[in-house]
């Protein structure tokens, strides 16, 4: 896995701690993220949707470069359904492929807290681009 193909600016402002596991079949990802207390609304206490949204777009790029290192990400479609609060505290995000096409990917992703709550889950299509050859 070639973390630096991820920007680190933009790893370090959504949180990104580290890359726990990763499979190149079928293509899957687990990833942490840490919620900063700049992240929350509602006098601290939740973390804003934009930034779980971040989370798992996040993870399913892993899961893209886990399956082919060569590809690069471009999300076309992402629909994310909140089904807890996000304090601010730690998560992980698991992502997988569900159908890898061509050009088009379709992925899904789940957030959890630590104690296991599924906090958000995502599900998004996305366009495979590569380097000219």
């Amino acid at each position: 896995m070639d973390i630096d193909k991820f920007p680190s600016a933009l790893m370090q402002t959504i949180g990104f701690s580290q890359v726990l596991h990763t499979s190149a079949e079928p293509g899957s990802a687990r990833v942490r993220f840490v919620a900063r207390p700049e992240f929350a609304h509602s006098n601290g206490a939740v973390v804003q949707g934009g930034l779980v949204t971040a989370w798992l777009d996040c993870a399913m790029a892993f899961a893209v470069n886990a399956k082919d290192p060569t590809a690069s990400l471009a999300s076309l479609e992402l629909k994310v359904s909140f089904l807890d609060r996000a304090a601010v505290t730690t998560f992980e995000a698991e992502a997988r492929i569900v159908r890898w096409g061509r050009s088009v990917v379709f992925l899904e992703a789940d957030l959890f807290a630590l104690d296991g709550r599924l906090i958000a889950r995502a599900s998004s299509t996305g366009k495979l681009l590569r380097a000219a050859a």
